[in-house]
């Protein structure tokens, strides 16, 4: 927790912590420009499976442009398009498009694709599959989707006791790309305990885009009362962002936009840290910082933990639906 002696000295100023990075992540960032850009080309109605990114507003916003979100592929009439959001697919929901004859944009964040590889490699070469992740979350069931009778889904380190594997010689390893590292370390440790040989990806899944936002709450951690947390209740990388200001005793609440503050909260508080998670707009977090500063918290300091300058390029469908985008570098 903060030293409040610090603000004795300057009338007890309140001060707003806002961190850097934060929001959006390449993947979303190139997930909305899809959805936003395949109705600039090809107009509406443009079918989206699932929620594009998971935040409410950004679902809402697009849906006003004419986007048509769907739970099911059913939903859509034959021969439209759809895109898939960017938590991923399974091998089966890809059939299905094919099937009744969809037109496919793929806004899977790149990072995503890399974990289906991992385990389309690893069952190839006959490995057990355990995969560390929220069950029911999007992203899990499509990384399950790739093999389904190989793989098994590990959510906490009690589940690590009680797997039962066909050969525990020959086990690999993959994880949901939005845990709280703390949560999976202690995952893989477990694992590895029990099953030595097992192998894991060559590079950590957990995204770039979680590790430093969840970075960032640590190192103020020690400097702040409180931390908000701009985000959509169903988004994984918000939530863990909570659960590691928990860990370190500094009180969070994952908050969707500036009217869910609660006024108790900033009670004998000096220090408030401001962060979103990776699928939050950033309208949503300056609306945060001018109802703070509404109430008394004056100074403004941006803390900037690791610099973030990461850029997916558009996939390959949308770019030949638009010969503008193709004259376009590639980022």
């Amino acid at each position: 927790m903060a030293d409040t002696s610090q603000y004795e000295s300057n009338g007890g100023a309140k001060k707003i912590l806002l961190l850097k990075p934060r929001g959006f992540c390449a993947g979303v960032v190139r997930a909305i420009d899809i959805v936003n850009l395949a109705l600039e080309y090809c107009g509406a109605p443009i079918y989206v499976r699932k929620e594009i990114v998971h935040n409410t507003r950004v679902v809402a916003d697009l849906s006003a442009k004419g986007a048509v979100f769907v739970d099911s592929l059913e939903e859509v009439p034959s021969g439209a398009m759809v895109i898939y959001s960017a938590h991923g697919v399974s091998p089966e929901v890809r059939q299905r498009a094919v099937e009744r004859e969809l037109r496919v944009i793929d806004a899977t964040c790149p990072l995503v694709t890399k974990v289906h590889l991992e385990a389309i490699r690893f069952a190839r070469q006959g490995y057990s599959i355990l995969l560390i992740g929220h069950k029911d979350h999007d992203e899990v069931i499509g990384t399950l989707g790739e093999a389904p009778d190989q793989t098994l889904l590990v959510s906490s380190v009690e589940d690590v006791a009680t797997l039962n594997l066909r050969d525990s010689e020959r086990v690999a390893y993959l994880t949901q790309t939005t845990l709280s590292l703390d949560e999976a370390s202690g995952i893989i440790a477990a694992l590895k305990q029990r099953f030595p040989k097992i192998e894991g990806p060559p590079a950590q899944d957990i995204c770039y885009a979680t590790e430093n936002r969840q970075v960032a709450v640590k190192a103020v951690a020690p400097r702040a009362d409180l931390l908000l947390v701009v985000g959509s209740p169903n988004s994984s990388n918000s939530n863990r962002l909570v659960e590691v200001a928990g860990n370190l005793n500094m009180p969070g609440h994952l908050i969707e936009d500036q009217s869910e503050i609660d006024e108790a909260w900033l009670e004998n508080t000096r220090t408030v840290a401001v962060t979103a998670g990776a699928s939050a707009p950033e309208h949503l977090v300056q609306q945060v910082i001018q109802h703070l500063r509404s109430r008394g918290f004056s100074e403004l300091d941006e803390v900037e933990i690791v610099p973030e300058d990461v850029r997916f390029a558009l996939p390959q469908e949308l770019i030949l639906l638009a010969p503008a985008l193709a004259r376009q570098p590639v980022q």
